[in-house]
């Protein structure tokens, strides 16, 4: 990554929508120069995606902290959650905390469920310790990278879960997976 790789970077950071032809005059290139160099940064340097206000969505964050008893359960368990659309992100660490996950909810009730019930975090084999931090502000920018979901055919969660038959779900105490046709909510 060059000096002008930098610059393009720092332009769509700014603006996302800036064309091809707006960031080849500020940085003194072609339009075809700059498509080149970002075709390149698209291969593994960047990814260009469209990220969502939690809080003018007022959508619920938190964090999860959880000490996984070994390095096989926690390849399970990244393995069963790839898909799931309330994980933001995983952060494997090291200290007695090794693994944390950044999630959403859309109300109290479901960020309960998800810490709670049989598509939780907290109830999978592995799982020696868990708390859960629920965000009260995020500084700088509210922008977050949650999966929406267009097409909710499917009757089974992404981690394996049947939202249909869960008592929190039937009582109206969950929003349901964001993948399915149960959901409920607004994403």
């Amino acid at each position: 990554m060059d000096e002008k790789d930098r610059k393009i970077i720092s332009i769509l950071q700014r603006n996302g929508k800036a064309t091809l032809s707006e960031i080849a005059e500020e940085i003194g290139m072609s339009a075809m120069g700059v498509k080149k160099r970002l075709d390149k940064l698209e291969k593994g340097e960047i990814k260009l995606t469209a990220l969502l206000n939690v809080e003018k969505l007022k959508i619920i964050t938190a964090i999860i902290a959880m000490e996984v008893e070994s390095a096989e359960a926690l390849e399970k368990l990244l393995k069963r959650f790839e898909n799931c659309p309330r994980i933001i992100k995983f952060f494997v660490t090291t200290g007695s905390y090794n693994l944390f996950a950044l999630i959403f909810a859309e109300d109290y009730h479901s960020l309960e469920s998800v810490s709670l019930e049989r598509c939780s975090l907290r109830s999978q084999p592995g799982i020696r310790r868990f708390e859960i931090y629920p965000i009260q502000e995020i500084y700088y920018d509210s922008y977050l990278d949650i999966r929406v979901v267009a097409d909710k055919s499917e009757e089974i969660a992404p981690c394996g879960v049947f939202c249909g038959d869960c008592k929190r779900y039937e009582a109206g105490k969950c929003l349901g997976c964001p993948a399915t046709k149960f959901y409920r909510g607004r994403l």
